[in-house]
């Protein structure tokens, strides 16, 4: 996972937190999997102690599970939750375009954006295209890590600290469900990240703040139906063609 597009070389302990965070959410981590510092400083070639740093940080996101004399274990991906988290990103998201859509209006009416809005914006321009040709190419694998980039530089044009800030605490969850299930809408949803940062451009923050929250309210709607189909799936084993219930005997 990249850190913040403004935010510099991230300590070894911010590094190898994102690093554990991307595999968790990517699958090389999988839920359930037992962690121990040992075996994860050896994985990301770093010592122990901003290991054990990383884990409590995932711990208090809730990525990490840790119990005493037990170690640590990767948790479920946070299906129960995912109702809230998208609302309160449909909030957050739906903000940070506004703001971001009238900072770029005050930027071109001064005579021009400043160089740092600039270089927001250019990586914002690189990781579409990347995504773009993502799709292009069936690579689907790769739309959760540059959906996060996305939505991180769009916070990162609105100069909000706050409101990036907040994001930060739910994207990696978000992406998470994103990641799980990102053959059934990534590529639509993709497609849609281009008229928002048309708006965002424009100056235009009502149609901006208007594309993001119906672009997150669309990946909600559409998540949380596919997630109900999977909790609703027969759950006890299917009966034979005579009728009689199956043996379920080990």
């Amino acid at each position: 996972m990249q850190p913040s597009l403004a935010s510099g070389d991230p300590t070894p302990r911010a590094r190898v937190q994102d690093e554990i965070r991307r595999d968790i959410i990517f699958g090389k981590l999988p839920a359930g999997t037992r962690i121990t510092e040992s075996s994860l400083a050896a994985k990301y070639g770093i010592s122990r102690v901003p290991v054990r740093e990383a884990l409590r940080a995932l711990e208090v996101e809730g990525f990490v599970e840790s119990k005493p004399f037990a170690g640590s274990t990767v948790s479920e991906i946070p299906v129960d939750d995912a109702d809230d988290l998208f609302a309160v990103r449909e909030a957050l998201e739906a903000a940070t375009a506004r703001r971001a859509a009238r900072r770029a209006a005050a930027q071109f009416s001064a005579g021009g954006p400043d160089t740092q809005w600039w270089e927001t914006r250019r990586a914002l321009a690189a990781i579409l295209d990347e995504g773009d040709q993502a799709v292009a190419n069936g690579q689907v694998e790769l739309l959760p890590e540059l959906n996060i980039r996305f939505h991180l530089g769009v916070a990162e044009l609105s100069r909000s600290a706050s409101l990036t800030a907040l994001l930060r605490q739910i994207s990696g969850k978000i992406e998470w469900l994103y990641a799980s299930d990102v053959d059934s809408r990534g590529i639509r949803s993709w497609a849609e990240h281009r008229g928002i940062m048309a708006a965002i451009d424009a100056g235009n923050a009502e149609a901006a703040e208007q594309g993001m929250a119906a672009h997150v309210h669309g990946s909600r709607s559409g998540y949380l139906s596919r997630f109900k189909e999977k909790d609703a799936s027969p759950a006890t084993p299917m009966e034979p063609s005579g009728g009689q219930p199956a043996d379920t005997r080990a």
